[in-house]
């Protein structure tokens, strides 16, 4: 039986957090389910160079206390890392407005970077 390799695709993004209060609890709670939502291990940070944290865990989500005008970088790996990447990038972009997100309307990636 011959073993196959499945490669991880790695995607990064960035979004600047424009809600009033920063990524506070009711936005850390869609931010995190949405997350869930995907197979990809997703990881956001504050600074490009990081550090990075679980985006699926809401305690790690809302400790990291993103303000109003900071620049989110969001990264995943996986299959539907892609996917995650544009739709975490559109809930931010779109000021946590669900909907939005589920009719697939919305600015999208604001600078994607595949590694």
């Amino acid at each position: 039986m011959r073993q196959q390799a499945v490669y991880l695709q790695t995607v990064t993004g960035e979004v600047r957090l424009i809600h009033d209060g920063g990524l506070h609890a009711r936005p850390s709670v869609m931010f995190t389910r949405l997350a869930k939502s995907f197979s990809a291990i997703v990881q956001i940070a504050d600074n490009d160079h990081g550090p990075w944290i679980d985006a699926k865990s809401i305690v790690k989500v809302m400790g990291l206390k993103v303000p109003f005008g900071t620049m989110l970088f969001i990264r995943a790996q996986g299959l539907d890392a892609g996917v995650a990447v544009q739709k975490l990038s559109q809930l931010v972009t779109n000021d946590f407005e669900e909907s939005q997100i589920l009719t697939g309307t919305g600015a999208g990636v604001e600078n994607d970077r595949r590694s």
